[in-house]
């Protein structure tokens, strides 16, 4: 199926027509959606059914049924809402959805997908019954992940796995991943552990080089804080470079992105207000971040906030301070001197973070910011716009769909011949380093920022 076939029969479960006895005589489902900012109506209309959203949906291309898809769960969201179907039916088909975005770009009639899922995912948080395991899981994952400081001690006996090879022996154990699928996809992705990384802290004030032309705050992250720490440290050096004063708050927390993608309302507004308290008086033109996911939720604060009284202005106009760093840089232009990263032509290919190029229609601008290294060659994929499989916590929580996904996105990323690939989100390049070394390659992943550090300091990448 295409896009240029939105003709294409839509093949639904037979709910009943305005039955109003349908959910009392199925005392077992859940019912509908309730009073809490439930996917409104009026969007969900706006869906024209024409089916230009199959062709982009990653879940639909790998589970292969409509409901899966961004029209069959707006369908789903229709029928709920009519008291024709059960939130508890519907659950798993708006589970399998990654959040990727790529619908709200193909959608001719400009459905806000992207309102109506998130909408959705927090009505399933609240409303549905989950298994234990699921509970287990999605505990295990929120009460770590979005607290830096949980998640360091658990590091150190990580570290002693790594490298004491037990992990190579897990990995070597192919009947693991049928008993623990979720655990082992985990385990997966896990990058390799720096213990002075663990340690490292930025000052709070951090001097522009040369002229100051800007005044920034910057978001460390969670994940990228104790996993990627040379994506931050780079990501500083090329801001001061340029001639921008950072602010680096101490008491800022995860930005909530992970609990948000999933419905976790409460723990994401909490984290937001924490984020908000954090810069409050720091008084910087802009707040930089260098995490796709995470600038996508960090700019829509004004929504996940719009309901608190106390911090609904304030998150609005901390929303309207963030920028991306590549869509920062690119608007206020490098003025540090660049250096080849290779004495040859080097071959980048740039792959694109959902988040990024559909939620916060960024992809230009990184483009145009690596053309700027002298030597640098860049090539395109196939597919740019499809999903790598990582979307937040996905590959742990759908694995079997991950997986296809990031195969499929590593083997169009191969495909261009590239000797170097640039992904601009901790999650993407957790994915793609993973099918890289089941496929035995051994290309390089680097953040955008890293490879622009490397080329003001005048480095060679080896």
């Amino acid at each position: 199926m295409t896009a240029s076939e939105p003709s294409v029969p839509i093949d639904l479960p037979s709910y009943p027509a305005k039955n109003s006895q349908f959910l009392s005589q199925n005392p077992h489902l859940t019912s509908g959606f309730d009073g809490k900012n439930p996917p409104p109506p009026e969007l969900i209309n706006t869906c024209v059914h024409c089916g230009f959203c199959l062709a982009t949906c990653p879940s639909y291309r790998i589970l292969g049924q409509e409901m899966d898809s961004p029209r069959g769960r707006i369908y789903s969201m229709d029928a709920i809402h009519k008291g024709e179907a059960s939130l508890a039916n519907s659950a798993q088909h708006f589970d399998s959805c990654l959040g990727c975005l790529a619908c709200t770009t193909t959608c001719p009639s400009g459905v806000r997908y992207d309102t109506l899922i998130a909408a959705t995912r927090h009505q399933v948080e609240r409303n549905i019954n989950r298994s234990i395991s699921d509970r287990a899981i999605r505990a295990l994952l929120f009460n770590l992940f979005p607290y830096p400081n949980r998640l360091r001690p658990l590091l150190y006996p990580l570290y002693l796995y790594q490298k004491s090879g037990l992990q190579t022996l897990v990995r070597r154990l192919e009947f693991l991943p049928k008993l623990f699928p979720r655990l082992l996809a985990m385990e997966s992705i896990l990058p390799k552990i720096s213990l002075p990384a663990l340690h490292h802290s930025f000052a709070d004030i951090i001097p522009a080089r040369g002229t100051q032309r800007y005044r920034v705050g910057m978001i460390l992250g969670c994940v990228q804080r104790l996993f990627f720490h040379p994506v931050n440290a780079a990501t500083v050096r090329v801001l001061t470079g340029n001639g921008c004063e950072v602010v680096i708050p101490k008491n800022q927390s995860c930005c909530g992105a992970l609990p948000e993608h999933q419905g976790q309302t409460q723990q994401a507004q909490d984290l937001a207000r924490q984020i908000v308290d954090a810069f409050a008086e720091t008084e910087v033109d802009y707040i930089i971040i260098n995490a796709a996911g995470c600038g996508h939720t960090l700019k829509e604060y004004d929504r996940i906030l719009a309901d608190d009284p106390d911090y609904c202005d304030r998150a609005k106009q901390f929303a309207s301070k963030v920028k991306d760093i590549q869509e920062f840089l690119a608007e206020i232009g490098l003025t540090a001197p660049l250096s080849p990263l290779s004495p040859e032509k080097l071959n980048i290919v740039y792959q694109d973070a959902c988040h990024l190029l559909h939620g916060q229609k960024i992809s230009v601008q990184p483009r145009q910011l690596l053309k700027q290294i002298p030597g640098v060659q860049l090539a395109e994929p196939i597919d740019a716009a499809l999903c790598c499989g990582s979307a937040g916590v996905y590959n742990m929580l759908q694995p079997d769909v991950a997986e296809e996904l990031g195969r499929q996105k590593v083997n169009n990323l191969l495909q261009t011949g590239a000797n170097l690939i640039a992904s601009p989100n901790p999650g993407c390049s957790l994915q793609i380093s993973k099918h890289l070394k089941h496929q035995e390659k051994t290309v390089p992943v680097f953040h955008p920022m890293e490879l622009l550090d490397y080329s003001m300091r005048g480095e060679t990448i080896s």
